[in-house]
């Protein structure tokens, strides 16, 4: 039997049922079960519009602007946030509110709109707090935290993470203690304290298997790449980042493949070569036109590991010839990009230098891509 049979046969008034499908939709999205969530939202939020359950169905556009963050799908994720939290706030429902500003605050930050990424994480704190809800006030220090992150304010990140972090632990959080440690992780790798950001991934990746997300595995694997590039392992950093991009494709998220294709680029750029110069050139092309495709170029406070790669590739090439391969790489499908990283890459193969650990049974974190 279905859950949504099971909840009709329970729950006979249409109302009340709507309420009990979201429910159900929120417990799986909770725990992970993404597609099922979505189908059952679908349901829930169906039978609330058509009830007139203004409620209802606030809740059950903020848990379909969660599902859309999860896919990438940024035109989705405004108009079903900023719907939800208005319907939300003309009653006063404050946790209702809450309910939306994981998914808008994030998608401010995503198109570089920080100050409105600040206040929308300010503005959680402050409810949180007045509602009591210490899970969710460890949430938004983390957003704060990551923002810090941007201004590059490497002691005010650290700080407000930690914070988090503590906060989490003691609620028994577990999913705030890995996004805490993540942007611990983050920091520690942007101040080129690059033993203590490897800690931190390799503590997420052994501590938390029972609530991994490939999402969360996928942006570990592209932080421990970019740690192996910083320490001039290039061979490590494209397997890590390569291992990371077939992650990405089963998520199918624009961002997080381009995310894996300028990583493997930066690992191609480095290797004073001239055709691995020319691939990182077009990957970059490819992972900068992913990006634009859903209408979410990378913010300048964000573009330090690309503009590394891109400045490596440009001085092994010359101008001409790197923009010229960074245009053919803006032409391709992120699937022919893919076979591109894997053909570039597998040239090197011969001079590996150290496997990668985190490359086999290491879980995912529960974090999504940047």
């Amino acid at each position: 039997m279905t859950v949504e049979r099971f909840v009709a046969d329970a729950v006979p008034d249409p109302a009340r049922r709507a309420r009990a499908l979201w429910l159900c939709a929120y417990g799986l999205f909770s725990a992970g079960a993404t597609d099922e969530s979505d189908e059952l939202n679908a349901h829930a939020l169906a039978l609330c519009t058509a009830a007139g359950d203004r409620w209802g169905t606030a809740a059950a556009l903020a848990l379909r602007a969660m599902l859309a963050l999860v896919r990438g799908d940024l035109a989705a994720l405004s108009r079903d946030g900023l719907r939800g939290a208005e319907l939300f706030r003309e009653p006063g429902d404050r946790w209702g509110e809450l309910q939306t500003v994981t998914q808008l605050a994030a998608l401010a930050e995503i198109k570089g709109a920080y100050e409105e990424a600040a206040r929308r994480q300010h503005e959680g704190l402050r409810m949180a707090r007045e509602l009591g809800l210490a899970a969710e006030v460890s949430a938004r220090l983390s957003g704060l935290g990551r923002l810090a992150l941007l201004a590059r304010d490497w002691d005010r990140a650290r700080d407000l993470h930690e914070r988090a972090r503590r906060g989490a632990v003691e609620q028994g959080y577990t999913y705030g203690v890995i996004h805490s440690e993540m942007g611990l992780a983050l920091g520690a790798r942007r101040a080129h304290d690059l033993d203590a950001a490897e800690a931190y991934l390799r503590h997420i990746g052994d501590g938390y298997a029972a609530v991994s997300s490939r999402a969360g595995d996928h942006l570990r694997l592209a932080e421990l790449g970019f740690v192996a590039q910083l320490r001039g392992e290039m061979t490590l950093a494209a397997a890590y980042h390569l291992r990371g991009l077939d992650v990405a494709r089963s998520l199918d998220e624009p961002r997080a493949i381009a995310l894996s294709l300028e990583g493997v680029a930066g690992a191609l750029a480095r290797s004073a070569d001239g055709p691995a110069a020319a691939s990182a050139a077009l990957l970059l092309g490819a992972a900068d036109a992913a990006r634009r495709s859903v209408g979410a170029p990378l913010p300048a406070a964000e573009r330090g590991d690309v503009d590394r790669g891109t400045a490596a590739a440009r001085a092994a090439l010359g101008g001409p010839v790197f923009a010229a391969a960074f245009a053919r790489g803006a032409r391709l499908t992120t699937t022919e990009a893919a076979l591109q990283a894997r053909a570039a890459t597998g040239r090197g193969r011969a001079r590996r230098e150290r496997r990668p650990r985190a490359l086999a049974g290491h879980p995912p974190s529960a974090l999504p891509s940047r």
